[in-house]
Formats: C-alpha cells, structure tokens, sequence
C-alpha cells in the first residue's frame, strides 16, 4: 500500500512538473480556444438546427400520411321511424300508370257532376286535399324495427394521404428560406471563431508584453542594486555623499514597486489566457513566442482591397442572405393571392358497416379527391401583409448599406492603425539603441569617476523606458495587424 501511495505521490509530481513546462504557440492558443469556447459550441449547434430545419422544410414537397381511429359509445340508437307504418300498395294500369281508384277501398258518389270518393263517415272528400281519408285496399306493413341502427358502439379509422399540388410557390420560398437560415448560422459561426480569435490573439501578445516587461523590471532592479552596493562602497571611501546613496534606494523601492506591479499585471494576463483557452486558472506554462518579441521585421503596409473584403466579412454575407429571406417572405405573401391545390387519397374503415344496413362489422372503402381552395375577398388583409414584406425587405437592404459603410471605415481605421504602430515601432527601435548606447557611456563613465550617480540613475530609467515603449510598440503592431486581418475578414 505505501508502495502505491509513494508511486501516485510521484506520478502527480511529474505531471505537475510537466503541466509547468508545457509550451504554448499561438496556434496551439487559438486551438484550445476554440475547442472550448461555448459560443462557438452554440454556433455550431445553431447550425446543426438550421440542418435539420432543411431537412424537414424540403420534405413539404413529398406526400403525407396519417392514420386517425376511434371509438364511441352511444346511449341510444337511431330510428327513423317513430312508430309502426303501413305502405299503401297501388294498382297499376296495363301500360303502367298507377289507377288511383281500383286501389282504394272507399265508396263514391257524384257530385255536381263529379264522381267523388267517400269517408268512412259518408262524407265526400276531394283526395288531393285529404288524402288522410282515403282507405287503400292493400297495404304493406313496415315495421319500426326495420329502421332502426344499433349505434351504441361505433369505431372508425382511416389512413389518409395528402400530396401538395400547387400553393402558389409556398413550398419553394419556405426552402430558399431553409437555406439562407443555415448560411447565416454558418456565417455566424464565423464570426465567433473571428471574435475568440481577436481575444485569443491579444491575450497571447499581451501575456508576452508583460513577460518581457517582467524581465525589463528584473534588469533595472539588478542595476539599482548594482549601484546601491557600488555606493555604499564610496560612501566609506568617502568619494560619494549618503544623499546619492539614499537616491539610489529611493529608486531601487520605486523599481521594486514596478516590478511587483508587471508581476500582479502578469499574473491576471495569464488568468485571462488560461480562461479563454479552457485551462485551470492557476496553470502554469510557458509561450513560444516569449523570447522573440523584438526579433520581429517591421511591419509592411498591407494592400487592402475593401470590395474584396466586403465578400469576407461574415455580417455582409448575413446581412445578403437575410435579404433573399425577406424576398422569399414577399413571395409567400404574395402567393396568398393564388390558389392552393391538395390531392387527397385514403381508406375509411367503420363499425356498424353503413355500406350493408348498418350491420355489426367492419367495412371499408377507398376514396380520392381533390381540394381547391381560391381566395375570394378578406378586407385587404392579404394586401397589407404583402406591403408590410416589402417594407421588410427595404429595411434589410437600408442594414446592408448602412454596414457597408460601416465596414469601410473600419477597415480604413484599421489600416491607419496598423500604420501608425509600424512607424511607432521603427521609432522605438531607434529610441532603444540610443538609450542602450547612453547607458553604456554612462556606465563607463560612472566607473571612471567622471559621471555622477545621478547622471547613471537617469540613464538607466532612460533605457527601461525605451525599452519598454519597445515592447508596448512590437506588441501593440502585431494586434493592429490581427485588427485589421479581423476587419478584412481574413481572421477565420
């Protein structure tokens, strides 16, 4: 058991020592990011929605099928008739007509010359006017059983098929619509990776900023320290005054001060790398790029071509799509006006069977039609709705232009930028090499005995902070240049 706590205890040392010495590129930076960002998760299910939204949208064009059945319980059943009923049974004459009078039973006599039949009270009645009082001879006995249909238990079930034939291009549009819909998610997703990479890229640049200024502020407290000893030395000898001395301890807390600040500064950066790369806060790890931060060339004005970057950026390509959306939404109002054509096809399956006297079984049949239905009037509602998509469509295209506009100078702003640090940087590098020479005479010059400590004291702030407006100058170039590959839309 001790055996294998001492092999874990030393297997977490390694990886400890290991995750210590893990070295970072910036594309390695820019990967993890990417992994790990949830906006870009979101964005790619967005897409994977936007997919399965075409998938479903195209399938309008194909046939649907449903199958529908239930089951009811009546408490009563259906009687056409109220009571019992005789049908009265004629006699008809050789060449087929009914002969109203050999079929009645009733007695006639003659009246003003016309021969009418009699009631059973011997009351002469015209037949047309009561026919309640005619008495048939023959007739046929329908029973109120006969008419009636056992409802009590009644299933029924179909299955139905409904084919689209004409909707005056709704189905059309609700696809073009589909796929503008996944373009823009794709478009989107762009966007992200473009926006995680800025963030990455300026992370990356400013942790190395720092982790040269860290090493700056580590050279001047050495020299301070250097002179302070150095002083001390000729404060005994009696050849400097204790008033340089405490000058020179002045600045060496001062620098000390400076120093903890770059490292605090450092600390955070490092934090706000290691979140946006999905590492543990606390991590530890080196970049590659920590020791080649002057070794740079200067930077290059870049041709820019703002129609050709117009293609690349991925709010245009948005914004164009939201407006072929806004076209097909015109076309589908528009199509309210037309006529829509259904094919219908299906099988009706019922119990009682209505097709053999309501009989206790089951019984189908099979059925097509077609279903048209034409537009007729509805208070202009169909009209304002149109005008309402073109209005739409207008402000989309207004959005377009207005972010034209918007990109160019983004761009122009971008490459002004991006200018202006590359003679920053140029002016930096001569500002360094000036102030490494005039520290270096100082130096001399102190150690001779010819120059004051003051005079080497304002020499070596001179060389920090060229050294440091160096450093703020190569960094600040290389994130005007991820600026400007952004506003291109190269960042992808």
């Amino acid at each position: 058991m001790k055996k294998l706590l001492f092999c874990i205890f030393f297997s977490v040392l390694a990886l400890q020592g290991i995750a210590q010495n893990t070295l970072y590129t910036l594309e390695d930076c820019r990967t993890m990011a990417m992994s790990k960002n949830k906006d870009i998760q979101i964005a790619q299910e967005k897409i994977q929605v936007a997919t399965s939204m075409k998938k479903a949208t195209f399938t309008q064009y194909l046939p649907s099928f449903s199958a529908n059945g239930g089951y009811m319980w009546n408490e009563k059943d259906i009687s056409l008739m109220s009571e019992d009923a005789y049908l009265p049974v004629y006699v008809n004459n050789t060449d087929g007509t009914k002969n109203y009078p050999a079929s009645w039973n009733n007695s006639w006599t003659m009246v003003n010359g016309n021969a009418l039949p009699l009631d059973a009270n011997g009351v002469p009645f015209d037949p047309t006017k009561n026919p309640e009082k005619i008495s048939w001879k023959s007739t046929a006995y329908l029973p109120k059983e006969a008419f009636e249909a056992d409802i009590r238990n009644v299933f029924a079930g179909s299955i139905m098929m409904t084919q689209p034939l004409f909707l005056g291009g709704k189905i059309r549009e609700l696809n073009n619509i589909a796929n503008s819909a996944k373009k823009i998610s794709e478009f989107q997703l762009d966007g992200k990776i473009s926006e995680i990479l800025l963030e990455t890229d300026a992370a990356y640049w400013r942790v190395i900023s720092l982790v040269n200024k860290e090493k700056l502020a580590n050279s001047y407290v050495a020299m301070l320290q250097k002179l302070s000893g150095d002083l001390e030395k000729s404060i005994l000898f009696g050849v400097a005054t204790k008033s340089e001395g405490l000058a020179v301890k002045v600045k060496l807390n001062e620098a000390d001060m400076q120093l903890l600040q770059v490292q605090n500064g450092l600390s955070l950066s490092r934090m706000l790398l290691c979140q946006l790369c999905g590492l543990p806060l606390g991590s530890d790890f080196h970049l590659a790029d920590e020791d080649v931060v002057h070794e740079d060339a200067l930077f290059a004005d870049k041709d820019v071509n703002v129609e050709e970057a117009m293609k690349d950026r991925y709010e245009i390509n948005s914004l164009e799509e939201m407006i072929n959306i806004a076209e097909s939404n015109r076309k589908i109002m528009l199509s309210r006006f037309m006529p829509n054509a259904v094919l219908t096809a299906g099988y009706l399956l019922s119990n009682p069977n209505v097709y053999n006297g309501f009989s206790a079984d089951f019984s189908g049949m099979w059925q097509v039609g077609v279903v048209l239905n034409v537009p007729l009037f509805h208070f202009g509602e169909r009209i304002h709705t149109l005008n309402a998509a073109r209005s739409e469509k207008k402000i989309v295209e207004y959005k377009l232009d207005d972010a034209k506009e918007k990109i160019r100078l983004d761009i122009a702003q971008a490459s002004f930028k991006l200018s202006e640090a590359s003679k920053r940087l140029t002016m930096t590098h001569t500002n360094k090499d000036k102030s490494e020479e005039n520290l270096r005479y100082a130096n001399v010059g102190f150690e001779a005995g010819v120059v004051a400590p003051s005079v080497l004291i304002e020499a070596q702030t001179a060389w920090l902070k060229a050294n440091s407006e160096d450093v703020d100058a190569a960094i600040d170039a290389k994130i005007c240049d991820v600026y400007l590959q952004k506003a291109l839309g190269y960042l992808k």
